[in-house]
């Protein structure tokens, strides 16, 4: 399979949230103006929580149908040997510097620098992050 030669935006859970929800518009019209060599992607991290957020609200059927479109439309993926790769490194990095981030959300950060890719966030503390390419916030209004 060939690789585009755009930029892969790796979206986190809040991001995926806001854009859901509607709560950022900005996010929303980021999201539609990806250009065309671009990927947009989450981690498979990110859909688990996701997916914990759908079933503590098994009534929510239309939130439902919302998140089941947007991860066929997504590209989701896998956390492999690379991004635990990634984790070892970044943990033991952050560690040392009496630097952390929520388990899930080094995960997904480590997905990030696994895969060279811009996390899309508007959570500051994944600045600490080393190895994340770049960090980027959609969601200007929230």
């Amino acid at each position: 399979m060939k690789q585009s030669r755009g930029s892969l935006y790796l979206l986190d859970t809040n991001t995926v949230a806001y854009v859901l929800n509607g709560r950022s518009k900005a996010a929303r019209r980021r999201l539609k103006g990806v250009g065309v060599d671009d990927r947009v992607a989450i981690s498979a991290i990110t859909e688990a929580e996701i997916r914990y957020g759908l079933e503590k609200k098994p009534e929510a059927a239309r939130w439902k149908q919302a998140v089941e479109d947007f991860l066929a439309a997504v590209e989701i993926l896998p956390w492999d040997s690379d991004a635990a790769r990634a984790y070892g490194a970044m943990r033991a990095a952050m560690s040392a510097h009496g630097k952390t981030l929520s388990a899930m959300d080094l995960l997904i950060a480590a997905h990030a620098a696994a895969v060279d890719a811009t996390l899309v966030t508007s959570d500051k503390a994944f600045r600490f992050a080393k190895g994340v390419r770049e960090c980027v916030n959609w969601a200007t209004d929230v």
